[in-house]
């Protein structure tokens, strides 16, 4: 396994559609593996392939309940609504507000190519959008109903 680098804003591959993953093999094993220690070193809760420079539509997430691999993920089912602040790993220190949906539904692939379905509420649901966005060339700044001055995120002790 490896850290691999960051992709930062400005990168024109954060802007670009994402090919689906047809070969479910060591690469993409090792690819899945890199992501999620990639994303562990960063003190993030998600990362998606472009993000590591790679049009893939590979997703990892880990909100605090283990690592969620998600390969050629798409939403089938979302409800209800949440706005609240959102980060990214290719937008250091830049915060912004952000309306998802409370309860997301994905229909994706695990690393040996078998289709499954997974639901998630709150930061799961929020994590799953955002990480999606990422693979169609969506950065939460273009979604953000405002972006937070670093003030606003000073927590009171």
């Amino acid at each position: 396994m490896a850290i691999r680098n960051i992709v930062k804003t400005g990168d024109d591959v954060l802007l670009k559609m994402c090919r689906p993953v047809e070969k479910f093999d060591e690469k993409l094993w090792t690819l899945l593996e890199d992501m999620n220690e990639t994303m562990n070193a960063a003190n993030g809760v998600g990362l998606a392939a472009p993000q590591v420079g790679l049009l893939r539509r590979v997703v990892v997430i880990d909100v605090g309940e283990g690592v969620i691999e998600l390969i050629n993920p798409e939403i089938i089912a979302s409800s209800g609504e949440q706005n609240g602040v959102e980060g990214c790993l290719s937008f250091p220190n830049e915060w912004g507000l952000v309306k998802r949906p409370m309860h997301v539904t994905v229909r994706a692939q695990d690393r040996h190519g078998k289709f499954f379905e997974m639901s998630g509420t709150e930061l799961l649901a929020r994590a799953f959008c955002h990480e999606i966005d990422h693979l169609n060339g969506v950065c939460f700044v273009t979604k953000a109903s405002r972006m937070l001055d670093p003030e606003d995120m000073e927590v009171d002790e």
